[in-house]
């Protein structure tokens, strides 16, 4: 029998994340962030997947985004959103840890 994915949601989120380098962001841990941006109906998301050893990544996007739009940096805002540098506010959809890999969702927030 196949064993399920160990799932937690985790509450303590990390403070910044800054653009480390080509579709990289590193956390204040020095820990890297991989993006996926996406847009379905009008919404953009971004899944950042903490990866240690991001040499070779290329991202990837569902969407013709550019890297116009990428935030250079998101700050922890009130617990429960980001903001970025261009002073839109990111919603954290879900931060969880599957099976020793943490991944979060953030959304754009509507009044940004």
């Amino acid at each position: 029998m196949a064993e399920l994915p160990s799932k937690v949601h985790l509450y303590s989120h990390p403070i910044c994340l800054r653009i480390h380098g080509p579709w990289v962001y590193e956390d204040e841990n020095q820990r890297t962030w991989l993006p996926l941006f996406t847009e379905t109906g009008g919404v953009l998301q971004v899944l950042l997947r903490q990866e240690d050893n991001p040499v070779g990544h290329m991202a990837t996007t569902k969407s013709r985004l550019t890297s116009s739009i990428m935030p250079l940096m998101w700050t922890l805002h009130s617990g429960s959103q980001y903001e970025d540098h261009m002073h839109r506010f990111w919603r954290i959809v879900h931060h969880v840890n599957v099976d020793g890999v943490e991944e979060m969702i953030l959304e754009l927030m509507e009044d940004a």
